[in-house]
């Protein structure tokens, strides 16, 4: 019964080996990073800081670079050294912020990733040497590529367009002065737009495929432990959901069947589970593999809502995986109380061992 062609057939899609290309693109348009998550997790490795040093350094060598270009016989003239003076302020400012300020907010750090791409564009555009000043634009692939490791693709391509205007414009003041032809301003262009445009989309696409991998679990396609904190941290922020309940869903009597039948079969039944979760769960919620034969279920629900939803998960794992059942914990936040997401699990851990203490296909609610 657990062994069919049928059900090899119904595995595969869960394991995401016949999904397009443009399923995927989409996929990874619609993502946006959890930006509070990276953080803590540059935090956690010490290498937050090795971080902040590299921004601040980007914003001295800027500042570096403005004032050594102010002072040559081809710098800016006239209102042009202004903007220069202003640009040198900027990004000494925005050396020092990074070095002795806490890594910023979200909203802090795209308002000061804008404000670098301005002073890039500006300080570019007042440069009596055009060629010099299109060669400085490439600096916006630094801000790029900030912009896409902690905002992620849909800022990516504000960024870019903006890039795109920037050389534009920039061309367009090189023919406007008669300082190179046409054919000159076009290889101008396509140069920039593949350097400023394009390799960063690609290489940010590259990069969150092989995230995307290390977040899931290879067997049922689910999140993995890690992908389940990496997508729920939000939720657990004051004010985001009124009450979130966490189920540990345990299956009872799977080391029997792998002992019977041996792993191939317990990996089909994994599979299995996996796929009745995702048709059964309740909307809006969390499916994971959080390891072996253990699943969680995360959803913004209060008690009596989430033990319903248990008791029918409980009864269509029963129904789809026979001779396997299922022991379900149910923990829930408390009142306006949002505990550790840590802490949820361990009190939905331990009533999942108290159903299973009772003899299983049972679900318990956290004292």
């Amino acid at each position: 019964m657990l062994i069919r062609s049928g059900l090899e057939r119904r595995c595969r899609p869960m394991i995401g080996s016949e999904e397009s290309g443009w399923r995927t693109m989409a996929a990874w348009w619609r993502d946006r990073p959890e930006y509070g998550w990276l953080i803590r997790t540059l935090e956690a490795h010490g290498a937050l800081f090795v971080m902040k040093v590299a921004v601040a350094l980007v914003g001295a060598i800027y500042a570096a670079v403005i004032t050594t270009d102010l002072t040559s016989t081809a710098g800016p003239v006239g209102a042009g050294r202004l903007v220069a003076i202003f640009d040198i302020v900027f990004c000494s400012a925005f050396a020092v912020y990074w070095c002795s300020a806490p890594w910023p907010g979200e909203k802090t750090s795209l308002t000061l990733m804008a404000c670098t791409d301005v002073a890039i564009t500006a300080n570019c555009l007042v440069e009596s040497d055009r060629l010099f000043g299109a060669l400085g634009l490439m600096r916006l692939v630094v801000t790029g590529g900030y912009l896409a490791i902690f905002h992620g693709p849909r800022i990516l391509a504000v960024h870019s367009v903006w890039s795109v205007l920037s050389i534009l414009a920039l061309t367009w003041l090189t023919v406007h002065n008669g300082e190179i032809d046409g054919q000159a301003s076009v290889s101008i262009v396509l140069t920039m737009v593949s350097v400023t445009v394009f390799v960063l989309p690609g290489m940010h696409f590259c990069y969150w495929v092989l995230r995307r991998d290390a977040l899931t679990d290879p067997l049922t396609g689910l999140l993995n432990r890690r992908g389940l904190d990496y997508y729920v941290s939000t939720w657990f922020e004051p004010g985001v959901h009124e009450s979130i309940a966490l189920m540990t869903v345990d299956l009872d009597r799977f080391k029997q069947v792998n002992d019977t039948f041996g792993h191939r079969v317990g990996d089909q039944v994994l599979v299995r589970t996996a796929v009745c979760l995702l048709a059964e769960r309740p909307p809006a919620s969390i499916v994971a593999r959080s390891g072996g034969e253990e699943f969680v279920v995360l959803v913004p629900l209060d008690a009596g809502a989430a033990m319903s939803e248990a008791e029918r998960l409980c009864r269509a794992i029963e129904a789809a995986i026979e001779p396997v059942t299922a022991s379900i914990g149910v923990a829930v936040t408390v009142d306006d109380v949002h505990p550790d997401p840590e802490q949820l699990l361990r009190s939905s851990d331990s009533a999942m061992y108290r159903a299973k203490q009772l003899g299983g296909n049972t679900v318990v609610f956290a004292a």
